[in-house]
């Protein structure tokens, strides 16, 4: 039902982007909670409060996917020098771009959501039914790795008139 996207992120200007923000995080399952946080303190001063909880549902799956999935079984856990992990969130007038950075060139893997004896694995099943698109691409040049992105639609501004219709 569900196939991973091997695609880039829909097209934006990313010079165009009203506002953008990223945080960097450590090698522990901790870290989840502080891409919530960090999340909410981002979304709040954008206006976008109405939003969080999707948002946030959808970064917390995104993150947990990094930390569990991409990094080497030997990374170090309490560790904090070099986050291998990297939470980005970028806003445009009708968009929101969640994006997650992590040190792995696998792609991401979904499962079956009807496999209800799985103990795991509806994480981007939950990524897709939240967001309005989502897909990966790998890293290019002297960064190795890979970007799982997650897009939101966002309200018109009131009395905003949409052009691209």
């Amino acid at each position: 039902m569900l196939e991973p996207l091997r695609q880039g992120p829909p097209p934006l200007n990313l010079a165009a982007a009203s506002d953008a923000a990223s945080c960097a995080l450590p090698a522990r399952y901790e870290a989840v909670r502080e891409a919530r946080q960090f999340t909410r303190k981002t979304l709040g001063p954008w206006d976008l409060g109405d939003r969080f909880d999707d948002v946030c549902l959808v970064v917390s799956e995104l993150v947990t996917n990094a930390l569990r999935h991409a990094l080497p079984a030997d990374t170090p856990r309490l560790r904090e020098q070099d986050p291998p992990v990297r939470l980005h969130l970028m806003r445009w007038t009708e968009r929101l771009v969640c994006a997650v950075r992590d040190p792995s060139d696998d792609s991401p893997v979904t499962r079956d959501p009807d496999d209800f004896a799985a103990e795991s694995g509806r994480g981007l099943f939950l990524v897709d039914s939240f967001s309005d698109g989502w897909g990966w691409y790998p890293m290019a040049g002297a960064l190795s790795g890979k970007v799982v992105w997650a897009m939101f639609r966002l309200r018109h501004p009131a009395g905003h008139v949409r052009t691209d219709v």
